[in-house]
């Protein structure tokens, strides 16, 4: 992946936007850098939402109690 790389950036020079994001000092000096992002596909795997589809989960608090149940039980 190529990235670009600009040090010793007077916060004073960059974008107005970019300007109001940060907490820095007007006369502070910064390291940019700029690289494109991967693409993601729907079809991706994510960690978020990956069980929105499935209906046994739809009460996340009953599950979980059902999951914890064995631990509780006494004999």
């Amino acid at each position: 992946m190529n990235a670009i790389l600009i040090e010793h950036v007077k916060v004073s020079e960059l974008p107005e936007s970019w300007r109001t994001r940060l907490a820095a000092a007007k006369d502070a000096q910064l390291t940019v850098r700029i690289e494109e992002e991967p693409t993601t596909t729907d079809d991706s795997p994510s960690a978020f939402g990956m069980w929105r589809d499935r209906d046994d989960l739809a009460d996340v608090a009953g599950y979980a109690r059902s999951l914890r149940v064995p631990r509780f039980e006494r004999e």
